[in-house]
């Protein structure tokens, strides 16, 4: 794949898509322990074709942000958090967490080294990064590896909603996007391979993605397709539900604290897919959009419509300004939620 140039992009028009820069970070494990890792122009993994990650899916991943600020600097949102949801995302899966200290280091190096390709602030882009651990060795039975690989990419990525936050429709799912007890709570490929066929599904009925309910009794909200869902009732508290099988997202526990300081008395409980007259608005909040507003759900052909279908609410509106505000550098945001990285 040829190795992409900035004279080739349009930062303004960049979509959401693989470009091969020019540097990653990678490190491998062998012999029971993490060797030294280096950043290198190779983009290649070379794996054995029994490897343990290409039959038994034993890996893990993550996703995090660069933003310019509009001082020219850059911030990193809450590595730390990402360093930390991969240690226990790898514990799940018997694979030997790559260092939470080094994780943060790495990404910083891989920012630093691939700077002319974070998108200027005025584009509302930014440098996605994609960590990725995965068990390298050959085997042919059902057992964990004992080689690995972790490795860091990126690519810039346009703003996900270039004319501003748009509703859109769900519907609920037959399909579970996890199961009880299963792999919910961790970043692991299995969970989206199950999700693409309900996705395309949905995608075909005319909706935007699918209402993930709990497993068990296919009743409570679990996920909003790849996202966390939120609710604001009608008195203006945000709930989001409660669930073993829910990916922790960065997304949602930043705008927890942030409906805190807002006066949304937040909270984490279970919410019933027959409960949604009590919210007056509601949204999915994940990294690539931060918050994506709902404009309706469907279940069972019933249809229920929020603030609107084509406006987003009010407080989902400050909401995301908030986070955003604090991603570029332009407002003051709790302690340690962003990390400048040095560019000289």
């Amino acid at each position: 794949m040829t190795k992409a140039k900035v004279s080739d992009l349009d930062f303004n028009n960049l979509g959401f898509g693989y470009h091969d820069l020019p540097y990653r970070y990678k490190a491998e494990y062998h012999d029971g322990q993490w060797q030294p890792g280096e950043l290198t122009t190779d983009s290649t993994i070379h794996l054995s074709e029994s490897a343990v990650a290409l039959h038994y899916g034993q890996e893990v991943f993550e996703g995090l942000k660069a933003y310019r600020r509009k001082d020219g600097g850059v911030n990193i949102f809450r590595p730390d958090r990402n360093a930390h949801r991969m240690h226990n995302s790898a514990e799940r899966l018997l694979m030997p967490p790559y260092p939470e200290d080094k994780f943060v280091e790495a990404v910083k190096e891989v920012v630093k080294d691939n700077q002319d390709f974070i998108p200027p602030y005025e584009s509302g882009g930014s440098l996605y990064l994609r960590p990725l651990l995965i068990s390298t060795s050959p085997e042919i039975g059902v057992h964990p590896g004992h080689d690995f690989l972790f490795t860091i990419f990126a690519m810039p990525v346009g703003a996900y909603y270039p004319g501003g936050l748009a509703p859109t429709a769900f519907v609920t799912s037959e399909f579970d996007r996890a199961a009880h007890g299963g792999t919910g709570q961790a970043k692991v490929g299995g969970n989206y391979a199950a999700s693409m066929l309900p996705g395309d599904n949905a995608h075909k009925a005319g909706y935007s993605d699918v209402v993930y309910l709990d497993p068990r009794e296919h009743e409570y909200i679990e996920e909003l397709g790849s996202a966390n869902f939120f609710g604001i009732t009608k008195d203006g508290q945000f709930k989001t539900p409660k669930s073993p099988s829910i990916l922790p997202s960065v997304t949602k526990y930043s705008l927890l604290a942030l409906a805190e300081e807002m006066g949304m008395n937040p909270v984490e409980e279970a919410i019933s897919i027959h409960d949604l007259d009590q919210f007056a608005e509601a949204g999915a909040m994940g990294t690539a959009a931060v918050i994506s507003p709902v404009g309706s759900i469907t279940h069972e052909g019933k249809k229920h419509v929020f603030f609107s279908e084509t406006e987003v609410g009010p407080k989902t509106q400050a909401l995301y300004d908030r986070l955003i505000g604090i991603q570029y550098g332009d407002q003051e945001g709790p302690e340690g939620w962003v990390q400048d990285v040095p560019l000289v």
